[in-house]
């Protein structure tokens, strides 16, 4: 069976711009890791499971983001379209490649349930556009859209459901993650308590239109993402980790930053 590549991201900055509701609003450059992906394919099933994930994952079943995301398609498909792909799911499992670490701030949960949606949508000729399948990810996850939409790199803003994409150059990414379980609503929580300082329009603005490699040379890790200091307040041993010239992806864990042959030609 065909084999589909849920590719990792890094935020190239994450700034916060507001609060919505319960969520913050952000705008982010998010850019797609060539090098990092997990690899999803349909397999016969193994067992008598309704829906079965093969792979190593610590978490149930119902709580993994590739089984909200058929959860999410199945309850917005039409009745003859949503018996298709629950006869897809009995007689086939999700088997899961996974190389992007968790807890990473990388988006390998929301990137696997992307590229699950995709896959539907391919094998059971659903017929549905990128923006249908868009707003079913969201259900699942802000950072889903950006991997539905396969953009190398995007401005991503409200809380997650707009994409831009940014035609620019693909930066070759190398990333690092210290073995820590980062809780994303903690640090925003910590963020929201003693660092909370949005950024205006204009700034905005500004950083939408930079290039990704003019961010990376002119803004330092604590600058380029408002998520770092409250993460290092709350989970204090990530300094033990942190590197001259390293970025910090999302709220954690990873470090990147560009591959040194580029930095050097550049």
């Amino acid at each position: 069976m065909k084999r589909y590549k849920a590719y990792a991201k890094v935020n190239i900055f994450l700034k916060i711009t507001g609060v919505r509701g319960g969520y913050h609003e952000i705008i982010s450059r998010f850019m797609r890791v060539n090098s990092l992906y997990d690899e999803l394919s349909f397999v016969p099933k193994q067992s008598n499971d309704v829906f079965e994930i093969i792979g190593s994952f610590s978490c149930e079943t119902k709580q993994n983001t590739i089984y909200k995301a058929y959860a999410a398609l199945l309850a917005s498909l039409k009745p003859e379209q949503a018996h298709s792909l629950e006869q897809l799911m009995q007689k086939y499992g999700v088997e899961v490649v996974k190389n992007i670490p968790a807890f990473a701030g990388l988006g390998g949960g929301s990137s696997d349930a992307a590229t699950f949606l995709k896959m539907c949508n391919e094998v059971l000729h659903l017929g549905l556009s990128q923006n249908e399948l868009a707003l079913i990810g969201l259900k699942v996850g802000a950072d889903v859209p950006f991997f539905v939409y396969g953009y190398e790199s995007a401005n991503v803003s409200g809380i997650g459901e707009i994409v831009e994409e940014f035609e620019e150059e693909t930066l070759d990414i190398e990333t690092f993650t210290p073995k820590i379980e980062i809780s994303t609503p903690k640090v925003y929580g910590v963020y929201r308590e003693n660092f909370y300082n949005p950024i205006d329009g204009f700034e905005v603005e500004r950083l939408k239109k930079t290039p990704s490699k003019e961010i990376l040379k002119t803004m330092s890790a604590e600058e380029a993402n408002d998520l770092f200091k409250p993460a290092l307040h709350e989970y204090k041993e990530l300094k033990n980790h942190y590197k001259h010239g390293y970025y910090f992806s999302g709220s954690g864990s990873s470090f990147f930053r560009v591959k040194k042959e580029e930095t050097d030609n550049g």
